[in-house]
């Protein structure tokens, strides 16, 4: 029996990086596929394992899925009742966007984040397309920046294309396990191939008409980092369903809003239309952004959520 870390998940199938720097090709023991009947992938990217050989020694089965540290889960396309682990056992998460081509949805952004904070993920927001913007644009990102480096979210502006803030980034990805998730077409496969050259992952144009990327990751996939650490690759997603969380915590989610929610005047305040919520007085005084508000109250008020 060895152990390893799953770094490639296709299905039913897993490459597994062995302890010996040995990669071998895995399926899954029969009794594993009805653990934790509630998500779609009982095994993630991400996931320590004990695996067992085949005979031929180049395949293998997983037998075991080691404790999880923390995963990052969404709700499963158009299947309400089943979550989708994304991956497991991560240092942090880098929120991919674009202010243009394509325009990042700030509820999409929210969603991640919200994400990340309920199972104590860092995240960092990385601002993409800078060579891109104009004066409109370039006023709206370093809006976004504000509010999102007042809610405690480190910010970093790139351009791929000339190079910009990437030693910063390395820096911030160094020895570290980094999901880099986003909308497809804001430039996850291209950063990668910066971050390793030896990847050449495939690159897509974006869509003239739609004004969208079109998917290239098709597989969740960790891939090591030259300069220390690692980076799990995500298949681009337009729309982030949340899962397994109570209504009532929605807002310890919220950075900002959780540390005011304090002085309310009821402790299980929800910050709707409470008599003495400390929240709504923020947001009428600037304090606290109403974009950010504006989404807290749209995931608290979608009937897509999936509550515990």
């Amino acid at each position: 029996m060895e152990t390893g870390v799953v770094i490639k998940s296709v299905g039913s199938r897993y490459r597994v990086l062995l302890g010996n720097g040995e990669t071998i090709e895995c399926t899954l023991r029969g009794k594993l596929r009805i653990k934790g009947v509630e998500t779609t992938n009982p095994v993630a990217v991400g996931d320590n394992v004990t695996a067992e050989r085949e005979s031929d020694g180049k395949t293998g089965i997983i037998t075991e899925v080691l404790e999880r540290r923390n995963y990052i889960l969404r709700r499963a396309s158009n299947l309400s009742k089943q979550f989708q682990i994304i991956a497991a056992n991560l240092d942090q998460v880098l929120v991919m966007v674009t202010i243009i081509l394509p325009a990042t949805p700030v509820e999409f952004l929210d969603r991640l984040l919200v994400t990340a904070e309920a199972y104590r993920i860092p995240a960092r927001i990385l601002f993409n397309k800078t060579d891109l913007y104009g004066e409109e644009e370039t006023k709206r990102m370093e809006y976004l920046i504000s509010v999102y480096s007042r809610a405690g979210y480190p910010c970093h502006r790139l351009s791929l294309e000339k190079g910009d803030g990437i030693e910063d980034l390395r820096n911030s990805m160094k020895d570290m396990v980094s999901l880099i998730s986003g909308n497809s077409g804001v430039g996850k496969s291209t950063l990668l191939n910066i971050l390793n050259p030896e990847l050449r992952l495939k690159t897509g144009k974006i869509s003239d008409y739609h004004k969208q990327g079109k998917h290239i990751t098709t597989f969740p996939e960790m891939h090591r980092l030259p300069f220390g650490g690692y980076a799990v690759d995500t298949p681009g997603i337009r729309g982030f369903g949340l899962a397994d969380m109570e209504k009532n915590e929605i807002y310890h989610f919220f950075p900002e809003i959780f540390r005011v929610s304090k002085e309310c005047k009821f402790y299980n305040c929800l910050h709707l239309d409470e008599p003495g919520c400390a929240v709504r007085k923020s947001v009428e005084t600037g304090e606290i952004d109403f974009l950010r508000y504006k989404s807290y109250f749209s995931i608290l008020n979608d009937e897509n959520t999936k509550y515990r």
